[in-house]
């Protein structure tokens, strides 16, 4: 396992906070469509995050009822979830290619690490193993083309793909009206794919069919 504190160096408390220019906004929506986008996920359900940071991305899932489980390769992240989190949560530190849970989990989420994949479609099938309901990560659609990603998918066993434009940005924080319209932008259906064009990146919900 590659352990990659030396990137973050000390930098790990709040890292979540600081990531973000707005990382209420930023998080708040990104929990808001792990639980509604695709099938639905209930409270009691347990939520997997790997590459899980700082574990920024509970505080907003744990007061909807979920339980957490955050994984990561890095030590000093793995510290820095604990510390955020106490006994809230169950914080691990594994490879996110390695990691399997002991017991299967209702979604699985992976945020801004696809690329971390030593074999992606290799990656989606061990989760499909593990993942009763969905799984829930980003894709940049400059930088992977969506076509081979839903191979991949299709090929683990998640023969469904549910989509959601995601244009609460990283790096600036917006008015809230602005932030609003931005939101809403998210269904205007060809708008928000001709801006995927450009920049921002989809939420993907990917799962089996019931």
């Amino acid at each position: 396992m590659t352990d990659t504190s030396a990137k973050y160096g000390g930098a790990t408390d709040r890292w979540s906070e600081e990531e973000y220019a707005d990382s209420e906004a930023y998080l708040r929506h990104r929990a808001d469509l792990i639980v509604s986008l695709g099938l639905k996920l209930e409270p009691g359900d347990t939520v997997l995050d790997l590459a899980c940071g700082d574990a920024g991305l509970a505080e907003f899932l744990l007061p909807r009822g979920l339980e957490y489980l955050g994984v990561d390769a890095s030590e000093a992240m793995v510290a820095a979830a604990r510390r955020r989190l106490g006994n809230r949560a169950r914080i691990l530190r594994a490879d996110l290619n390695d990691f399997e849970p002991a017991e299967p989990v209702a979604a699985t989420t992976c945020f801004r690490a696809i690329y971390y994949a030593r074999d992606r479609r290799e990656l989606f099938r061990r989760i499909a193993g593990y993942t009763e309901r969905k799984l829930v990560f980003d894709l940049n659609p400059r930088q992977y083309a969506l076509r081979e990603v839903r191979e991949d998918l299709r090929s683990a066993g998640f023969k469904e793909l549910a989509l959601r434009p995601f244009f609460v940005p990283q790096t600036r924080a917006l008015p809230s009206p602005v932030a609003a319209l931005l939101r809403a932008a998210e269904r205007s259906g060809p708008a928000a794919r001709l801006a995927l064009r450009f920049r921002f990146t989809y939420l993907c919900a990917a799962y089996r069919r019931r």
